[in-house]
């Protein structure tokens, strides 16, 4: 069975891509339907409330930082065993860097790659019939890129929604539904962006909140007759090549940035993940031979992990022997200390030399290309890498560490050296998502 997918997007952020997106699948989940949801472009928070809402895994689709038969065999294995899938856009749709084309990151590199049409939700608060005019402008910018049918979000009478409605539908664009601005669901915020699916205290009571919106105003089965089917694709290449046979991975709130469709690479490469917990003061798997922590909110739980002796000297004790490597909040943790936003210290590991605060906190964000300068878990001396950089803590103290990668932005500009290394240790504040050029294969 070949799945039939939409995108959903908007024209900027914050136009209620993501409720949309989850009363949608929660819904249609209701109704027994086999929905799977995705996320375009880089995000961890987004992906796990799509899997609460769908039952099934979460997946990123890039398409500046995945190789695009990369994203090809992704979105072809997204839609094994589902019937619908929802891609939901970031921030507004045609929205990337610029470079080369196709590759921008933008979710409309997407749309026409694969051929799907875009449902384009529209916050209509403080207009009516100029909503037409968004949505003309949206629907005829790429030639490559169909809008399909809209969502008004934000409607504040009967009489709003008409007149949008009518300016709309005189373009020949489907009106999927409107949704009130009275009884908007909305979900908990931090500085990252939403509070994490795994922490909310009433996921599922708000998932059904959502599903109940939805269902009552989104025609489902219209949205879902839209879809068209996503194309065939051999199995999907490893974005990375797996750091060990076995690999001891960091997994609680603390640490919950790995991207699915990594891990899952190493496993179709043959490695085995061992999960482990920090916050509840598990030592990584003696019997791994790598260990990897990823990014998170470790700047939130400091003094617990401060105090969580087993992890702290579990990590030490491997790291003797074996390779340990740390992503963005990985990365804060393997160096001295973490002043949390009071400006508390907490001791970390102390295997690199920096030391990272959050109390003076300066947003670092944007795609990143990378090359490694040794071998590490990223890769051998050279290996060229894509992904990018989202977070607020600041370097108080850089150490004397060699760096671990020469970094630039997405369009190439250099950024000069970044992350360390030392002995078996390495880090970096930059999250890869695949290795730049053409993945090793799945093995067969």
């Amino acid at each position: 069975m070949t799945a039939r997918a939409v995108i959903i997007a908007a024209p900027r952020s914050g136009s209620g891509k993501t409720t949309v997106t989850l009363g949608v699948a929660a819904a249609l989940r209701a109704r027994g339907v086999r929905v799977r949801a995705t996320k375009s472009g880089p995000d961890y928070i987004d992906p796990a409330f799509h899997a609460a809402a769908t039952g099934l895994p979460g997946l990123n689709l890039d398409s500046f930082a995945m190789p695009p038969a990369l994203i090809d065999a992704l979105a072809a294995e997204a839609g094994t065993g589902a019937e619908i899938v929802l891609i939901e856009a970031s921030m507004g749709l045609f929205d990337g860097i610029e470079g080369e084309p196709g590759r921008s990151g933008a979710a409309a590199d997407l749309a026409a790659r694969l051929g799907l049409p875009v449902v384009l939700v529209v916050d209509i608060s403080g207009q009516s019939q100029s909503a037409a005019a968004v949505v003309r402008g949206f629907a005829t910018h790429d030639p490559r890129v169909r809008v399909a049918g809209v969502i008004l979000n934000q409607v504040a009478s009967e009489r709003h929604r008409l007149q949008a409605s009518a300016a709309i539908a005189a373009l020949g664009i489907q009106i999927l539904g409107s949704l009130p601005r009275d009884g908007a669901v909305r979900l908990p915020e931090r500085h990252l962006g939403l509070v994490q699916a795994g922490e909310h205290p009433a996921l599922a009571e708000q998932l059904a909140a959502l599903a109940e919106r939805a269902e009552a105003h989104i025609d489902l089965d219209a949205l879902c007759a839209l879809g068209a089917p996503l194309p065939a694709s051999g199995p999907a290449p490893v974005a990375l090549a797996p750091p060990g046979q076995r690999i001891a991975l960091a997994q609680d709130v603390a640490f919950s940035f790995a991207y699915e469709h990594l891990v899952a690479g190493w496993r179709r490469a043959g490695a085995e993940i061992l999960p482990f917990s920090p916050l509840a003061d598990d030592a990584p798997d003696p019997a791994a031979d790598a260990c990897w922590l990823p990014g998170g909110y470790p700047e939130l739980h400091g003094e617990r992990l401060a105090q969580a002796s087993r992890f702290l000297d579990g990590v030490r004790h491997f790291a003797r022997t074996r390779p340990v490597h740390g992503e963005c909040g990985g990365f804060m943790v393997l160096g001295q200390s973490i002043a949390d936003a009071q400006g508390r210290e907490h001791a970390m590991l102390g295997l690199l030399g920096h030391a990272t605060s959050f109390a003076k906190r300066r947003l670092n964000l944007g795609y990143r290309r990378a090359v490694t300068l040794d071998a590490s878990p990223l890769g051998p001396a050279g290996t060229g890498l894509r992904g990018h950089e989202f977070h607020y803590a600041s370097v108080t103290q850089a150490g004397d560490d060699a760096p671990l990668v020469a970094l630039s932005d997405g369009q190439g500009k250099e950024m000069g050296n970044a992350g360390a290394r030392r002995g078996w240790v390495s880090g970096t504040f930059f999250h890869v998502i695949a290795t730049d050029g053409q993945p090793s294969g799945a093995e067969p």
